[in-house]
């Protein structure tokens, strides 16, 4: 039997510290949250290797990012305790438990019906009542406003819906496909204006095909 509370342990200190992250909160929230229960329950005694985690058939192109990939993304967000987080592919669920317990408020966005009821089960049965997961794509959000966007996933580019829901000094990232390599990619809004940054070079799945000019559906 696995002894997951060890296998956390060792993801901390041999995949994400090695990694170069070193936020201790992200450390610290990695550490504790039982990353074995969002995968699949075949799945569950390799939850900790150091790969992507498909959720379901690999068809259905739903995953879960490697811990040191996410555990980058979620650092280079620099996410504060009094942000409202918006977390794009949001999977089963596991970014959202993670940032509930880095931000005041948590949405998911998961375009699995399926998957986002599995989600919101786990985090509900985690006490973590600062997070839920919507079904849908951006028309989902309605006018709701972020101050950090995490995309899990491969995207051409940033669809503007995205851009548009963050705050005025609020932070985007995501893995943007450059040729043939993704790039991790900052985006930061000041005053009504977007400025980008690349930072590291990341291997993920596509999140979603490009979408047409005007929608955003993955």
């Amino acid at each position: 039997m696995v002894d997951f509370e060890r296998a956390r342990a060792h993801m901390v200190d041999n995949q994400l510290r090695t990694s170069g992250v070193f936020d201790r909160r992200v450390l610290a929230r990695m550490r504790v949250v039982p990353r074995e229960i969002f995968v699949p329950v075949a799945r569950r005694a390799l939850a900790y290797i150091d790969d992507f985690q498909w959720l379901g058939s690999p068809a259905k192109r739903r995953f879960m990012a490697s811990p040191a990939i996410l555990g980058r993304l979620l650092q280079l967000a620099d996410i504060l305790e009094s942000d409202s987080v918006l977390h794009v592919g949001a999977g089963t669920g596991y970014g959202p438990a993670l940032l509930a317990g880095l931000a005041e408020e948590v949405t998911g966005l998961e375009a699995d019906a399926a998957l986002a009821a599995e989600a919101n089960a786990h985090l509900t049965a985690l006490g973590l009542d600062n997070a839920r997961v919507i079904a849908g794509d951006a028309g989902a959000l309605g006018r709701a406003r972020f101050d950090v966007i995490i995309v899990e996933g491969m995207v051409d580019s940033v669809p503007q819906a995205l851009l548009a829901a963050l705050n005025d000094g609020g932070r985007l990232v995501a893995p943007v496909r450059s040729g043939g390599v993704g790039i991790a990619n900052i985006f930061v809004k000041a005053e009504g204006k977007v400025t980008a940054r690349q930072e590291f070079d990341v291997n993920l799945p596509a999140l979603f095909a490009a979408p047409a000019a005007e929608s955003f559906v993955f």
